[in-house]
């Protein structure tokens, strides 16, 4: 790395190892970014394979540091990218989460094992339960005393896991879309007031419940982890009336910085609260995260269409919305701007500029008042965080839908 682009980049909050200036240009896992996104006719998602498998080894080492039995399954709904689910599968070293039969079938095709594979969703038809009971040895979650029901009418005896509402949760920055469990009554879960009827209609059923599930909240850092103690604290209440459950899911939920000023999770101290919650449980520990393994990284590549001035405001355009990346508009979870070969690392000459995409919608803005570096038609910018719920949660609004994915080989 080049002594200016070093000085300027040790500034940068989401500046690593892997991502950051190299001789002037941005690159991730030793890729040239800008050069990446001449290759693709439009939009390009980039993730680096060995970004994720090193965020997976560090929660696995985490979790080694419990002293418990553990068991990690990544949330699909995050990135189901086939060249990176095919990735996760060789190496052996988590399941996956899926909330849908077709994600359930693209993790079979894979190469995930049905036993590797917890299903958990909500609002599941019958024709839902049909293709899911297909595979017995696949763990379904039940999100409702319904869903007990008729998995007992078409699989009596079958074993089943329980989603509970434990009406405790968090998010990032408390934000209320990203708390799953609260004062607010969610569709989530069964809750307290529904438990003897749940354990009723499985006992009518024969239904073995060997697993239990609680999934309290997106994105949550250090700063939340009070509240997600007491979250698990209150859905182990649960187990207590489950003699037969032999795994307890704490969900995913585990975030990463997202702006400057963030510090990242403390998996240190996560870890020392899932020893002190389940000592002497006698219960596999089971985690489900998508984006701490995914999010951070991946990219989104996207051209400058034009720079323009209007009032006060420099507005940058790029070629590519909201709908390519929709969390940033939905949740508040920016995916930052970042320029992939600046003309200057003097910072003293950037200047805030509002970044938009090419959706006709209001919300199609991506950073506003950000300080960036001289940016002309043509230039390549580089959505930070975009690895995770981009791609996956993407759309065809305005018939905009088009890009292309790539994964860059650990």
């Amino acid at each position: 790395m080049s002594a200016a682009p070093a000085v300027a980049a040790s500034g940068f909050w989401w500046a690593r190892d892997d991502l950051g200036y190299r001789d002037g240009r941005l690159c991730l896992a030793g890729r040239d970014l800008a050069a990446l996104a001449s290759t693709a006719p439009g939009p390009l998602h980039v993730y680096s394979e060995a970004r994720v498998q090193a965020n997976l080894a560090r929660l696995q080492a985490a979790l080694a540091q419990t002293d418990l039995p553990t068991r990690v399954y990544y949330a699909m709904k995050a990135n189901r990218f086939e060249p990176l689910l095919q990735s996760l599968a060789r190496a052996g070293r988590c399941g996956v989460d899926v909330c849908s039969p077709a994600e359930m079938e693209r993790a079979l095709a894979c190469g995930f094992a049905a036993a590797d594979i917890s299903f958990t969703g909500t609002a599941v038809s019958n024709r839902d339960l049909d293709r899911l009971l297909a595979q017995p040895d696949l763990t379904i979650n039940c999100d409702s005393v319904g869903q007990i029901r008729r998995i007992g009418e078409r699989a009596p005896g079958r074993a089943i896991g329980v989603r509970v509402n434990p009406e405790r949760g968090t998010g990032y920055a408390g934000a209320e879309k990203l708390t799953y469990a609260g004062e607010a009554a969610t569709k989530f879960g069964i809750y307290r007031q529904q438990w003897p009827e749940a354990l009723a209609m499985a006992k009518a059923h024969g239904l073995s419940i060997t697993s239990l599930h609680f999934h309290v909240g997106c994105g949550y850092l250090t700063r939340e982890l009070d509240a997600w103690d007491a979250a698990v604290g209150a859905g182990l209440a649960f187990l207590d009336d489950l003699p037969d459950v032999r795994t307890v899911n704490v969900g995913g939920g585990l975030g990463l910085p997202h702006r400057a000023g963030d510090a990242p999770l403390d998996l240190s101290r996560w870890a020392a609260i899932l020893a002190r919650r389940f000592a002497d449980r006698g219960v596999t520990v089971a985690v489900e995260p998508g984006d701490y393994l995914v999010k951070d990284a991946g990219v989104l590549l996207l051209r400058v269409v034009e720079v323009e001035r209007k009032r006060d405001v420099t507005f940058v355009s790029v070629d590519g919305g909201f709908n390519l990346a929709p969390e940033p508009a939905y949740y508040g979870l920016p995916c930052e701007p970042v320029a992939c070969a600046p003309r200057s690392f003097d910072l003293s000459t950037w200047r805030p500029v509002t970044v938009a995409g090419n959706i006709n919608e209001a919300l199609d803005v991506w950073a506003a008042d950000h300080p960036m570096p001289e940016l002309c038609e043509g230039d390549a910018i580089a959505l930070i965080n975009a690895g995770g719920y981009g791609a996956a949660m993407s759309s065809n609004h305005c018939m905009r839908g088009d890009f292309t994915e790539m994964l860059l080989p650990a």
